[in-house]
């Protein structure tokens, strides 16, 4: 009977005759695949797991503050990172909602930071052009260039026609050689700008990066620079900066002149943190190669001092039978490295980078001297907040970004363990030095690949080149620079109060000629410049979460983010570029021709706009000769006393017009006019005129079937201290009648835009 069941109840499931069974996917078992998973996420929430992603966090909050349309209230921002701190405490028992609390009070308390930055360092921005301005003022700060001089000055008096605003600091360019010292109170003419807006939008914004430095415009001297009594003694700050000048202006003087040329540049670049006296052929030799890094005094650098000065201090110590044997020399050597890197951070500068990689390198050393873990993702994350505290902005820089992911990398490389290769005791002592060579060749080689993958989406979102070729040049620049260079720069320092210091700037600039060899052959390797054209800040923004999840993550749910990186990696070369760009001053212009290339134009003076651009589509002619080359052949225009016309990508002209005359043929002609003057009354083409970009910066168009897409790099409505709304008005976009352009950021309707007239 039972068989028989079994029989009957099988053949009640058999398809009918003639019918087929339908086919059932097998689905995964998703009670098993919750059950292999949650081990792995108990796991990456454990005690002391998720300190790394709390500096994640208040970054992410600084994001959102500077992507913010308008400043936000300070006293609010404060007020609810309070309050979700307090939050965070109360559910500090609470195994989800803890990690939950504390990671928004994170992102408030980053957004809170940033805020109350901003309000502190407040100061005027100059709002339009000065050309005769008379000012004194302090040197606080000067860079030597190839061509010119920069200087930064604190405004004592300012003195111009119908301006009676007081800026707060200055940078001007000079002639070179006539840049006066640090400390100085000097009087002069000069002319002034407003900061520079960004080139195009999503580009780097100049005027933010120099509101943060005090900057309220920028210029040149027009006349001769004379040094004058100060009117006060200078306060303590500018005291102790030109104490620290005429040192780095000792040991830069001493290096160039016993190192010439390049060499004696980047000698005093790795010393003195000057690196703007570089000729372009090497320093873009640098950039191609990856070596542009070694220009940078970040983490290397710092490592290496104080890791020169641990090991020389220790073994000295160590000669004393009585100290080695009764007193912890280890501790010694650590705080004298401390002392050596805390020097060097004042004399390279104190940059971005060189901070943090001080803060690391003090971590380490005083987890020396307590007998602590050193080199660890906690030791990168106190760094990291310690950075962000002091200054916020720097999370938008691409110094601070390219330097953290490169350490993070190399960290999470050591941490996740390398294939060492390892001689037992008993082999003899050929093998044991065959296989520690073999090790250190294995660990450079993975260490220039993993630092290189890591701010490779840096330096494309920024620079928009990449280094197909810098592993071979970091494996064969960087053994000489951390052997010879470096060392040779910390006993030149060493000796030359003493006056033997000649032979050491000798040898430095030997392993930097060598570099710089290594360098210029790798960038004249066939396909060396590589290019990226521009995409988005949400798509680096997810390759960087991308990196933190495979850094940061222990368990197989890293591999997350290799998927999450990999989809940043498509949108990015997917990106779609503009048809249209137009300059912030309204004399630029770039016009995507049929054959998918970037036409440009120029009637003005400057071709710094048109650079960027080329550069930002990946285009060979964004270097500086090709740009004059390109903008001199005005390539795919055709122009007249009116001015002149190009054919678009996707069907039909577009028309720049200098002239009313050319009004009348441009609108019945063109899809898109583009004019220098005041935009006609009625036009059956959609016009841009020259209010147009100088109310809302430069304009990047796309073409959307008979529309116009316009994105603004700083869109009406806009308004932060670096970008005044003083400055978003009188903007003017003209419709065709026929159709209406859909604006993205753009400008209001065109009512209200002639109402401006």
């Amino acid at each position: 009977m039972v068989e028989l069941g079994r029989v009957r109840g099988r053949a009640e499931t058999w398809p009918e005759p003639g019918r087929v069974a339908p086919w059932t996917p097998r689905l995964p078992d998703i009670s098993r695949l919750g059950a292999r998973v949650m081990p792995w996420l108990a796991a990456e929430v454990a005690p002391g797991r998720l300190m790394p992603w709390l500096p994640v966090a208040f970054g992410a909050g600084v994001a959102i503050y500077f992507a913010a349309d308008r400043e936000p209230v300070w006293w609010v921002a404060v007020a609810l990172a309070s309050l979700l701190a307090a939050v965070a405490i109360a559910a500090h028992r609470r195994p989800i909602a803890f990690p939950l609390a504390l990671a928004l009070a994170a992102i408030a308390a980053g957004f809170a930071t940033a805020t109350v930055r901003t309000l502190l360092i407040a100061h005027p921005v100059l709002q339009r052009p000065l050309y005769n301005v008379t000012l004194s003022g302090y040197v606080e700060g000067r860079e030597e260039r190839e061509r010119t001089d920069r200087i930064t000055i604190k405004i004592y008096s300012i003195e111009a026609p119908r301006f009676d605003q007081q800026l707060a600091r200055v940078r001007l360019s000079v002639k070179k050689g006539t840049a006066p010292p640090v400390g100085a109170y000097i009087a002069l003419k000069a002319r002034l700008s407003p900061p520079l807006q960004p080139l195009r939008p999503g580009g780097y914004d100049f005027a933010r990066d120099l509101y943060f430095h005090g900057i309220g415009a920028s210029g040149f001297a027009t006349g001769p620079i004379t040094i004058a009594p100060p009117p006060e003694p200078p306060g303590l700050s500018l005291r102790l900066a030109a104490f620290i000048e005429n040192i780095r202006d000792t040991v830069d003087a001493r290096i160039r002149a016993v190192a010439k040329g390049d060499a004696g540049s980047i000698a005093s670049a790795l010393l003195t943190g000057r690196r703007d006296a570089l000729t372009q052929q090497v320093n873009d030799a640098m950039y191609i190669s990856s070596l542009a890094h070694v220009l940078s005094i970040s983490g290397y650098h710092m490592a290496v001092v104080a890791g020169v000065v641990f090991f020389f201090v220790r073994a000295l110590l160590a000669l004393v039978p009585g100290l080695a044997l009764r007193r912890s020399i280890k501790k010694w050597a650590a705080s004298a490295a401390l002392l050596v890197a805390t020097f060097y951070l004042e004399l390279s500068g104190a940059e971005v980078a060189t901070q943090r990689s001080y803060f690391m390198t003090a971590i380490v050393l005083i987890g020396v001297i307590a007998d602590r873990p050193t080199l660890t993702f906690r030791t990168l994350s106190v760094a990291a907040i310690v950075v962000l505290i002091f200054a916020p902005e720097a999370v938008v820089h691409p110094s601070f970004q390219m330097s953290f992911a490169a350490t993070l990398a190399l960290i999470a490389l050591y941490q996740h363990g390398l294939p060492w290769i390892a001689a037992r005791r008993d082999s003899s002592l050929g093998a044991r030095v065959a296989l520690w060579g073999g090790r250190e060749a294995m660990s450079l080689l993975l260490a220039s690949l993993v630092a290189g993958f890591a701010t490779t989406p840096y330096a494309a979102f920024h620079f928009h080149r990449l280094a197909p070729y810098g592993v071979i040049a970091n494996l064969l620049a960087m053994p000489v620079v951390s052997v010879v260079v470096m060392p040779a720069g910390m006993l030149g320092l060493l000796a030359m109060p003493f006056g033997y210091d000649a032979p050491f700037w000798k040898l430095m600039a030997l392993g930097i000629e060598w570099m710089d060899t290594v360098a210029l052959w790798v960038a004249s390797l066939p396909g060396a410049v590589g290019r990226m054209a521009a995409f988005g800040a949400g798509t680096l923004a997810l390759g960087t979460a991308g990196l933190l999840l495979v850094c940061l993550l222990r368990t197989p749910l890293r591999w997350s983010g290799a998927l999450v990186f990999a989809i940043a990696c498509a949108l990015a070369l997917t990106t779609v570029q503009p048809d249209v760009l137009v300059a912030a001053g309204g004399d630029s212009f770039a016009v995507r021709g049929p054959d998918g290339r970037l036409q440009v134009i120029k009637i003005g003076n400057d071709a710094f706009a048109i650079r960027e651009w080329l550069a930002a589509d990946a285009d060979p002619r964004g270097d500086v000769r090709a740009v004059k080359t390109a903008v001199k052949a005005r390539e795919g225009f055709a122009c007249d006393e009116a001015g002149c016309i190009a054919k678009v990508a996707g069907g039909g002209l577009v028309a720049i017009g200098t002239s009313p005359a050319a009004f009348a043929d441009d609108c019945a002609r063109a899809v898109l006019v583009l004019t220098t003057r005041a935009a006609p009354p009625a036009c059956a083409a959609t016009v841009i005129d020259r209010m147009t970009p100088r109310a809302l910066g430069a304009l990047a168009l796309r073409r959307a079937g008979d529309t116009w897409e316009i994105t603004a790099a700083e869109p009406r409505g806009l308004d932060r201290p670096w970008v005044p709304a003083a400055r978003a008005g009188g903007a003017r976009v003209s419709a065709p009648a026929a159709s209406t352009a859909t604006q993205h950021d753009a400008t209001p309707r065109d009512e209200d835009l002639r109402a401006d007239d």
